[in-house]
């Protein structure tokens, strides 16, 4: 999706939906960890915000970044009142971003949508914020997905993603492939690798 009417038809259907199985994995198993403290999360590409939503919920901070305006405007005005000062919303291109240091990445179907020629730049500036004990929790298209055909995306192969991560403990992992269909009702051809790693060495 290019289209700013894709991406409003998208946060629509998307609103109500809950968040993805990555980010509450990542919320578990720092709720696991003693002693519990504030935590904040950069949440990449944050849609109409499912996944900043349920961080907001645990008691999180949240800082969402996305490069459609209206995706912000959505995530601000579906955060009830009590939770805003814990919201920071940012419109930003991924590519250009710098990493901010923080406890989770977040990142669910997001950093695919970069182009082959910024996407593990981008990659390497958001892990490298992140502290030993830091998560990234994320959902990225693999090779065999549809969309690997597009150009102006990156669906790296499982084996290049673990490659990536050679600083951290991989707490969770599903590489999976289906024939479904996308948000917006189109079939497709998934091929998904959800992760959720904890750095345990510096990078």
């Amino acid at each position: 999706m290019t289209d700013s009417d894709d991406w409003a038809r998208y946060y629509e259907v998307t609103a109500e939906r809950p968040a993805w199985p990555t980010v509450r994995r990542a919320i578990e198993l720092f709720a696991a960890e003693s002693p519990p403290r504030p935590r904040l999360a950069v949440d990449l590409g944050c849609g109409a915000g499912r996944d900043a939503r349920e961080l907001l919920g645990a008691g999180w901070r949240v800082i969402a970044i996305d490069r459609e305006r209206a995706a912000i405007d959505v995530v601000e005005a579906a955060t009830a009142a009590s939770l805003r000062v814990a919201l920071e919303g940012r419109v930003a291109d991924l590519a250009e971003i710098d990493g901010h240091p923080c406890d989770l990445v977040d990142a669910s179907l997001s950093l695919s949508f970069l182009p082959p020629a910024a996407f593990w730049a981008t990659w390497e500036r958001i892990v490298a914020a992140l502290p030993v004990g830091g998560r990234i929790a994320a959902m990225l298209f693999g090779d065999r997905d549809q969309s690997a055909a597009d150009g102006s995306m990156t669906c790296p192969s499982p084996a290049e993603i673990r490659a990536r991560l050679g600083s951290f403990e991989i707490e969770h992992w599903d590489d999976r492939e289906e024939d479904t269909q996308t948000a917006l009702g189109e079939p497709h051809h998934f091929h998904l690798v959800e992760l959720v790693a904890r750095r345990v060495a510096p990078g």
